[in-house]
């Protein structure tokens, strides 16, 4: 089968690793910088191009979309979707996760657990706002925010106020959010392939940090999940209409709570963790997927 990773950089660990697993399971693969591509957008013959080639007769498509690059990305993406080629994650979907208070909103309607959340973006009444999530401590996050970046935990009344006035200033759109204590800084990354949970680690911040970021110096170790947490993670990648997905989970109080889906999950810290070969078994739904002509995203919202 002729597979396309869809990657702006070839040597990343989860790009790399996901052709190797596709050439060693005997399939043609190649990566393709999708901002060089460019589209011929036609009801006869829609093609991609790229460095002055069309790209034709791949039978799959692997889409590793940088948060930054949503908009050209899911573009490129779609143009295959019109061409019939399968991809492991469409474009609605990725649009879908990537949109932070669209992808809660979504979680919310399905009755799948998540913090306590508000949303705004010049509201005059930020005590009213505050209160929404039960008060300080709490979190507070920029909507485009990605890998931890713009994600502050206020630990009191006032010092949440001066950071969403000082957010307001900005001319941004705001998340708040209850602060799990109970979490102690760790959260669960669950990997979705398929409607099952193939690897799960848990991730536990450094010292004196909240967020558990592995590129901020968290920790990862592979994590037994209760059936709930696998249900709930199974569900949360169906709801956003995503075939591979790391769904971000903190254990609190009442349950399993989604944090964040991930549309282009990383490979490298879940593999070393768990030493499950994600890669492999990424290509192994891929190809069985296009084979059987799974190519249309039937949710609404």
């Amino acid at each position: 089968m002729k597979i396309a990773i869809l990657s702006q950089d070839a040597t990343l660990y989860s790009t790399r690793r996901l052709r190797e697993a596709g050439e060693s399971l005997g399939h043609e693969v190649r990566t393709i910088n999708y901002l060089r591509c460019y589209m011929n957008i036609t009801a006869h013959k829609p093609a991609v191009f790229y460095n002055g080639k069309p790209l034709e007769d791949f039978d799959a498509v692997i889409p590793r979309i940088g948060a930054s690059r949503t908009f050209y990305g899911t573009a490129v993406v779609r143009q295959f979707e019109v061409m019939g080629v399968f991809s492991a994650n469409e474009s609605q979907a990725i649009s879908r996760s990537r949109d932070k208070l669209r992808c809660l909103q979504i979680l919310a309607r399905e009755g799948i657990g998540l913090p306590v959340t508000g949303f705004a973006h010049a509201t005059q009444d930020i005590d009213g706002l505050i209160e929404t999530v039960g008060g300080a401590p709490l979190v507070i996050k920029l909507l485009e925010g990605t890998q931890g970046i713009g994600v502050v935990l206020a630990e009191t009344q006032q010092a949440a106020k001066s950071v969403i006035e000082a957010f307001r200033g900005l001319d941004a759109n705001i998340l708040v959010q209850e602060f799990i204590k109970e979490a102690k800084g760790a959260d669960l990354r669950c990997l979705v392939v398929g409607g099952k949970v193939i690897a799960a680690m848990k991730r536990q911040g450094a010292p004196g940090e909240f967020r558990s970021n592995l590129h901020r110096g968290g920790e990862a170790s592979a994590i037994k999940l209760t059936p709930e947490e696998r249900s709930t993670a199974v569900r949360s990648a169906k709801a956003t209409g995503l075939r591979v997905a790391g769904v971000d989970l903190l254990r609190s109080n009442h349950g399993p709570v989604v944090m964040e889906v991930n549309s282009s999950p990383g490979l490298e810290g879940i593999e070393k963790a768990t030493a499950v070969d994600v890669a492999a078994k990424i290509i192994d739904f891929v190809v069985k997927s296009a084979r059987s002509g799974k190519t249309r995203d039937r949710i609404q919202y």
